[in-house]
C-alpha cells in the first residue's frame, strides 16, 4: 500500500498536480540546528517527527554561525547567514501544515527571535523549492558558544539523519572551538 505522505511528497516534486483531496497539506522544512534531531523536534511539536524526514540536504550560499543567545537554552544557538562561498548541511522534513504554528513558536517567530526564510534545498539528487528555514532576526556581532546539551543535540541530529561524516566532524570542531574560546575568555576576566 502506498504511503499517503510519500504520494503527496511525489506530487509536490514531480508535477504541478494538486495533491489528492485526502492527502494532508504539507510544507518542506530545512533544519540545520537542534531540529535536525527528530527526538528534540518531537518535544516541541508534540508528535513523532522521524517519519517526516526526507533526508540529508544542502543549502547553498549560506554558512552556519552561533549568532543568537537563547534564554531558554542558556547558550548560543545556530543561525544561517548568506555566504556565496559556503553551504550548510541539514535535514529536510516534509511536515504536515498543522504543525506550522508550533514550529514558528519553537523558533520564537512571534517574539522576533527568528524569521522564516524560503530557500532551495538539494536532497537525494532533487531540488526542493519553497522550503522553509529560519534565520535569526537580531544577530550577535560575534558567535556565542553552545552549551554541552545543545552541542550534543545538534551532533546527534546530524549523525542520526545521515549528514556526511566530514561535515559532522567540522560541526563538532566549530562548536568545540567556540566553547574553548569562551573558557579562555572567562579565565582572563576572573580575578587571580
Amino acid at each position: 500500500m502506498e504511503n499517503l505522505g510519500e504520494r503527496s511528497h511525489q506530487n509536490q516534486i514531480d508535477s504541478d498536480e494538486q495533491p489528492t483531496p485526502y492527502a494532508e497539506s504539507i510544507f518542506y522544512y530545512f533544519a540545520y540546528g537542534s531540529c535536525m534531531c527528530p527526538v528534540d523536534l518531537k518535544r516541541s511539536l508534540g508528535e513523532i517527527t522521524h517519519p517526516y524526514v526526507i533526508g540529508a540536504g544542502t543549502l547553498k550560499s549560506y554558512r552556519l554561525g552561533f549568532y543568537r543567545y537563547s534564554t531558554i537554552r542558556k547558550c548560543g544557538v545556530l543561525d544561517v547567514v548568506k555566504d556565496s562561498n559556503s553551504s550548510v548541511k541539514g535535514v529536510l522534513y516534509q511536515l504536515p501544515l498543522r504543525l506550522s504554528d508550533k514550529l514558528d513558536r519553537r523558533e520564537d517567530v512571534p517574539k522576533g527571535g527568528y524569521r522564516r526564510e524560503i530557500v532551495e534545498i538539494k536532497c537525494q539528487d532533487k531540488i526542493y523549492k519553497n522550503v522553509r528555514t529560519y534565520v535569526v532576526v537580531n544577530k550577535s556581532p560575534q558567535e556565542i558558544a553552545p552549551n554541552d546539551w545543545y552541542f550534543n543535540v545538534v551532533l546527534r541530529g546530524a549523525i542520526t539523519c545521515g549528514l556526511p561524516e566530514e561535515y559532522c566532524w567540522n560541526l563538532f570542531n566549530h562548536m568545540y572551538q567556540l566553547q574553548q574560546q569562551q573558557k579562555q575568555q572567562k579565565q582572563m576576566t576572573q580575578p587571580a
